[in-house]
Protein backbone atom coordinates (compact mmCIF):
# COMPACT_ATOMS: atom_id res chain seq x y z
CA UNK A 1 0.00 0.00 0.00
CA UNK A 2 1.64 3.37 -1.10
CA UNK A 3 -0.27 6.92 -0.19
CA UNK A 4 0.77 9.49 -2.45
CA UNK A 5 -0.27 12.95 -3.44
CA UNK A 6 -3.07 12.52 -6.52
CA UNK A 7 -2.01 13.92 -10.20
CA UNK A 8 -3.87 15.07 -12.71
CA UNK A 9 -4.10 11.36 -14.64
CA UNK A 10 -5.97 10.06 -10.75
CA UNK A 11 -8.90 12.12 -11.37
CA UNK A 12 -11.03 9.41 -13.69
CA UNK A 13 -10.02 7.09 -11.10
CA UNK A 14 -10.72 8.92 -8.24
CA UNK A 15 -14.06 10.19 -9.78
CA UNK A 16 -15.54 6.67 -10.05
CA UNK A 17 -14.20 5.15 -6.63
CA UNK A 18 -16.13 8.73 -4.89
CA UNK A 19 -19.21 9.09 -7.21
CA UNK A 20 -19.69 4.95 -6.56
CA UNK A 21 -20.20 5.77 -3.28
CA UNK A 22 -22.36 8.70 -3.86
CA UNK A 23 -24.78 6.58 -5.83
CA UNK A 24 -25.00 4.31 -2.75
CA UNK A 25 -26.00 7.73 -0.85
CA UNK A 26 -22.56 7.29 1.16
CA UNK A 27 -21.06 10.59 0.27
CA UNK A 28 -21.57 13.47 -1.77
CA UNK A 29 -21.11 13.69 -5.51
CA UNK A 30 -17.52 15.25 -7.30
CA UNK A 31 -17.72 16.22 -10.87
CA UNK A 32 -14.65 16.08 -12.76
CA UNK A 33 -14.22 19.63 -12.73
CA UNK A 34 -14.08 19.60 -8.94
CA UNK A 35 -11.24 17.19 -8.88
CA UNK A 36 -8.99 18.37 -11.33
CA UNK A 37 -9.76 22.18 -9.47
CA UNK A 38 -8.86 20.41 -6.28
CA UNK A 39 -6.06 17.78 -7.11
CA UNK A 40 -3.61 19.50 -4.74
CA UNK A 41 -5.99 18.56 -1.91
CA UNK A 42 -5.83 15.13 -2.45
CA UNK A 43 -4.16 12.46 -1.88
CA UNK A 44 -4.65 8.30 -3.15
CA UNK A 45 -4.06 5.31 -2.12
CA UNK A 46 -2.47 2.60 -4.79
CA UNK A 47 -2.19 -1.19 -4.07
CA UNK A 48 -0.18 -2.22 -6.68
CA UNK A 49 -0.72 0.25 -9.67
CA UNK A 50 -4.44 0.24 -8.65
CA UNK A 51 -5.89 3.33 -6.90
CA UNK A 52 -7.93 1.80 -4.42
CA UNK A 53 -8.96 4.96 -2.02
CA UNK A 54 -8.41 8.79 -1.93
CA UNK A 55 -9.18 11.50 0.41
CA UNK A 56 -8.75 15.25 0.20
CA UNK A 57 -7.68 18.32 2.89
CA UNK A 58 -9.35 21.47 2.30
CA UNK A 59 -8.05 24.43 4.18
CA UNK A 60 -11.24 26.31 5.35
CA UNK A 61 -9.49 29.07 7.75
CA UNK A 62 -6.11 29.95 9.32
CA UNK A 63 -6.21 26.92 11.79
CA UNK A 64 -9.20 24.50 10.29
CA UNK A 65 -9.31 22.36 7.63
CA UNK A 66 -12.28 19.97 6.63
CA UNK A 67 -11.41 16.10 5.27
CA UNK A 68 -13.73 15.72 2.12
CA UNK A 69 -14.43 12.78 -0.46
CA UNK A 70 -12.35 9.84 1.99
CA UNK A 71 -13.45 6.71 -0.49
CA UNK A 72 -12.37 3.24 -0.42
CA UNK A 73 -12.90 0.79 -2.72
CA UNK A 74 -15.55 -1.73 -1.69
CA UNK A 75 -13.11 -4.90 -1.97
CA UNK A 76 -10.45 -2.88 0.51
CA UNK A 77 -12.17 -1.89 2.97
CA UNK A 78 -11.42 -2.95 6.63
CA UNK A 79 -7.57 -3.35 5.00
CA UNK A 80 -6.59 0.25 6.66
CA UNK A 81 -6.90 1.80 3.42
CA UNK A 82 -9.18 4.82 5.56
CA UNK A 83 -7.34 5.21 8.44
CA UNK A 84 -3.86 5.33 5.91
CA UNK A 85 -5.51 8.08 4.17
CA UNK A 86 -6.80 10.06 7.01
CA UNK A 87 -3.27 9.97 8.92
CA UNK A 88 -1.80 11.41 6.20
CA UNK A 89 -4.09 14.12 5.54
CA UNK A 90 -3.97 15.17 9.51
CA UNK A 91 -0.26 14.95 8.90
CA UNK A 92 -0.24 17.41 5.85
CA UNK A 93 -2.80 19.85 7.84
CA UNK A 94 -0.25 19.93 11.20
CA UNK A 95 2.37 20.78 8.46
CA UNK A 96 0.60 23.83 6.92
CA UNK A 97 -0.96 25.34 10.79
CA UNK A 98 -4.37 23.68 10.46
CA UNK A 99 -4.34 22.78 14.46
CA UNK A 100 -8.52 21.75 14.10
CA UNK A 101 -9.84 19.27 11.47
CA UNK A 102 -13.75 18.48 10.63
CA UNK A 103 -16.01 16.08 8.66
CA UNK A 104 -18.97 16.03 7.70
CA UNK A 105 -20.07 12.49 7.17
CA UNK A 106 -22.83 9.81 6.92
CA UNK A 107 -20.20 7.35 8.37
CA UNK A 108 -19.43 9.27 11.91
CA UNK A 109 -18.24 6.08 13.26
CA UNK A 110 -15.51 5.51 11.00
CA UNK A 111 -14.21 9.39 12.39
CA UNK A 112 -15.36 8.91 16.25
CA UNK A 113 -12.95 5.79 16.03
CA UNK A 114 -9.85 8.19 15.03
CA UNK A 115 -10.37 10.39 17.78
CA UNK A 116 -12.84 12.78 16.01
CA UNK A 117 -15.75 13.73 18.39
CA UNK A 118 -19.63 15.42 17.54
CA UNK A 119 -20.07 18.87 17.19
CA UNK A 120 -23.22 20.65 16.29
CA UNK A 121 -22.66 21.43 12.84
CA UNK A 122 -24.04 24.98 13.53
CA UNK A 123 -20.90 25.81 14.96
CA UNK A 124 -18.66 25.78 11.46
CA UNK A 125 -18.19 28.70 9.61
CA UNK A 126 -20.35 29.45 6.82
CA UNK A 127 -18.05 28.96 3.95
CA UNK A 128 -18.05 25.28 5.00
CA UNK A 129 -21.83 25.15 3.67
CA UNK A 130 -21.03 26.38 0.40
CA UNK A 131 -20.99 22.39 -0.67
CA UNK A 132 -24.47 22.27 0.46
CA UNK A 133 -25.83 24.73 -2.21
CA UNK A 134 -25.89 21.85 -4.94
CA UNK A 135 -26.88 18.88 -2.68
CA UNK A 136 -29.74 17.42 -3.60
CA UNK A 137 -30.25 16.89 0.32
CA UNK A 138 -29.59 20.34 1.63
CA UNK A 139 -33.65 21.07 3.18
CA UNK A 140 -33.06 17.51 4.89
CA UNK A 141 -29.10 17.00 5.34
CA UNK A 142 -28.16 13.76 7.17
CA UNK A 143 -24.12 14.72 7.46
CA UNK A 144 -22.81 14.43 10.80
CA UNK A 145 -20.26 16.94 12.03
CA UNK A 146 -17.43 15.87 14.14
CA UNK A 147 -13.89 17.38 14.49
CA UNK A 148 -10.24 16.45 15.92
CA UNK A 149 -7.81 18.39 17.23
CA UNK A 150 -4.74 18.07 15.78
Amino acid sequence: MQIRPATTSDVPAMADLINYHAQRGDMLHRSMAYLYERVRNFCVCLVGTEIVGCCALEPVWADLGEVKSLAVRTDHQGNGVGKALLDQVLRIASEIGIRRVFSLTRQPGFFEKHGFSRIDRNTLPHKVWSDCLGCPSRDSCDEIALIREI
